[in-house]
């Protein structure tokens, strides 16, 4: 994409970052870059901040669309996108429906459990009827290890695995905090990987790995112990295979435009889908900016890639 092209159909752009959500800080290191990489590709592109100001200044200032960079709820979960539809404006990503759905952990495995993909074992309990006294039976049911999700939370913020009733009980119980429905799910003991889409594109496979219990927020956003390959060290048939599996788990919670799909391998080979990201994180430890740049995509030209995914909804349509 050139910058001509970037200059002449894009017009006045609101970069959007920050927010309410549990994930403003990584939201304004995101954003910033984005912003940064727009302005130095010569596009006429503006922060906007839903925390400091009204969204209908995105209308009395005549922007013309809008790149979301928001992570979590209020941003990535459904609720902006349908605002922005209100206010007529294009925005980039997945619409209001793939942006819920693929928020929810416990929705978007229930779609690729129903459709064959595959996916952990798991439970899910809400807080209203949650019983502490079901923990053994659970982790029973489960395995030895089990993963504790907030069932709308990104960032790994509220997760925790467990190895006993009595710390499964109190990780429910820490997750309640997020929300009121929490998933349980089989620990799968091996290596994590993610793919990246982008615009039609698969992009190639990240492989993680922290010293950590798990990749958590640390491991994602603080730590100096986490290692990244890129390649991945799959093969071209396995990596072809993930790929094409990425793109279906994608498409079947209505993901479009650009995002991420975690998965974890297990001992055996096996892939298994962990999760959905309609606004993946875009700093500088990022797995997005990494995995274009081994497809040879520089941060500029992967921040106009994903700017050009508001073009698809001009004419209320969300293209892939």
């Amino acid at each position: 994409m050139s910058n001509s092209q970037a200059l002449t159909d894009f017009g006045k752009v609101a970069v959007m970052f920050g927010g309410h959500s549990a994930e403003r800080e990584v939201s304004l290191k995101s954003g910033n870059a984005v912003l940064n990489a727009l302005l130095q590709s010569g596009v006429q592109a503006l922060a906007f901040d839903p925390a400091k100001q009204p969204l209908t200044d995105l209308i009395k200032e005549s922007f013309d669309r809008v790149l979301i960079m928001l992570h979590g709820r209020g941003g990535e979960d459904g609720s902006m996108q349908g605002a922005l539809q209100q206010l007529g404006l294009p925005y980039t990503g997945s619409g209001v429906l793939g942006s819920a759905l693929a928020m929810d952990k416990v929705r978007s495995k229930r779609i690729w459990q129903a459709l064959g993909l595959p996916t952990a074992e798991y439970q899910v309990v809400d807080k209203q009827h949650f019983n502490a006294g079901s923990c053994t039976a659970i982790m029973a049911a489960l395995g030895e290890a089990v993963m504790v999700k907030p069932a709308r939370e990104g960032s790994s913020i509220g997760m925790a695995k467990v190895t006993t009733a009595q710390e499964l009980s109190a990780a429910i119980e820490q997750a309640f905090q997020y929300d009121n429905e929490v998933l349980l799910e089989r620990f799968i003991t091996g290596q994590e990987f993610t793919v990246s889409l982008l615009r039609g594109r698969v992009l190639p496979s990240i492989r993680m790995r922290t010293p950590r219990t798990f990749y958590d927020y640390e491991a994602k956003y603080q730590s100096s112990t986490t290692e990244y390959h890129c390649p991945s060290g799959l093969d071209a048939e396995q990596e072809r295979a993930l790929g094409e599996l990425a793109a279906r788990a994608f498409s079947a919670v209505d993901g479009s435009g650009w995002g991420r799909v975690d998965f974890m391998r297990d001992n055996a080979g096996r892939f298994y889908l962990l999760e959905a990201n309609t606004v993946p994180g875009m700093t500088e430890k990022s797995l997005v900016p990494m995995a274009a740049r081994q497809a040879g995509l520089s941060f500029s030209e992967l921040a106009l890639e994903i700017l050009a995914t508001s073009l698809a909804s001009d004419s209320q349509g969300r293209g892939v």
